[in-house]
């Protein structure tokens, strides 16, 4: 089962975020879309995943369009993502926040649910056993009890992932996972990306950490101002020359991860080091 994207486009007004972009997310890969700040790395995901309108193109999965489709329409047919900005239930429980992620799987009713049947019970069983795995997998059992807010920023990241992973995805889009996150924590997540392709499930990712979708990817696709400029293995993208000027600039000899030598001058200013986004260090929020 594929996700394809056709001649995607999205519109600002007269700012052209993608520009007809087409690409595959095939079954059963770890697929990272990169590229620097402002490329339309989350716009395209906004696009697939119904929260943002296309201005053309089509976006199908498993030869069914997705296009059009409201967001909670396109993750009851398996496509599921998680947002860049960490977006956990405060004031729940981690387990309480897993089981609200299992309503998709919940087929009770209203009034079968007020009335509290044996069937109502039975259900609730069975989704907080199912809860009690999903917590497990992301390596959570000692804070199922624990309300969210309290937990650290990279547990919480955890959090938001075991929710995605409740609502039973068949692809799971992941929007920066190991944003923010220290270095055994990116080490943790890297595992658990790999664990959650082995359950069978396909994932597709925008990660600006090169490390991290080098570590991980079996393909990569790379955006620049909103068009794929190449595809291909870690080692084949790592080299290309677009790439290499798209991150790199009039940098010099290409070194990966982008790694430029540093310079003096505030952040944004001429002639200040680029991070590894291939923007200026600690500036520009497009993307």
């Amino acid at each position: 089962m594929t996700l394809a994207v056709s001649d995607l486009a999205v519109h600002f007004g007269g700012v052209v975020a993608l520009g007809g972009v087409s690409f595959e997310v095939r079954a059963g890969t770890i697929t990272s879309l990169i590229g620097p700040n402002g490329a339309g790395k989350t716009t395209a995901f906004n696009a697939i995943t119904g929260y943002l309108r296309p201005s053309g193109g089509r976006v199908t999965y498993d030869d069914a369009a997705l296009t059009g489709l409201r967001p909670c329409d396109i993750a009851r047919r398996g496509v599921v993502r998680t947002f860049q900005r960490t977006s956990v239930f405060p004031a729940l429980t981690v387990a309480d926040n897993v089981m609200t992620g299992l309503h998709l799987c919940g087929e009770s009713g209203l009034a079968a649910i007020l009335a509290g049947t044996r069937r109502v019970r039975e259900e609730e069983r069975a989704l907080r056993s199912r809860a009690e795995e999903i917590i497990a997998l992301v390596g959570l059992e000692h804070r199922r009890d624990h309300v969210a807010s309290a937990l650290p920023y990279g547990e919480q990241r955890l959090v938001e992932l075991a929710v995605a992973l409740a609502a039973r995805p068949r692809v799971l889009l992941l929007d920066e996972p190991a944003s923010g996150m220290t270095g055994v924590e990116k080490d943790t997540v890297s595992g658990l990306i790999r664990t959650i392709r082995s359950l069978g499930i396909t994932v597709f990712l925008v990660e600006h950490d090169m490390r991290v979708v080098m570590g991980i990817s079996d393909v990569v696709i790379v955006l620049n101002h909103g068009r794929v400029i190449a595809e291909g293995t870690p080692a084949d993208v790592q080299t290309h020359p677009e790439v290499v000027r798209a991150y790199l600039g009039t940098w010099g000899a290409p070194t990966w991860p982008p790694n430029p030598p540093q310079r003096e001058g505030p952040p944004g200013a001429a002639g200040a080091p680029l991070d590894h986004r291939g923007g200026p260090s600690g500036g520009g929020a497009g993307r």
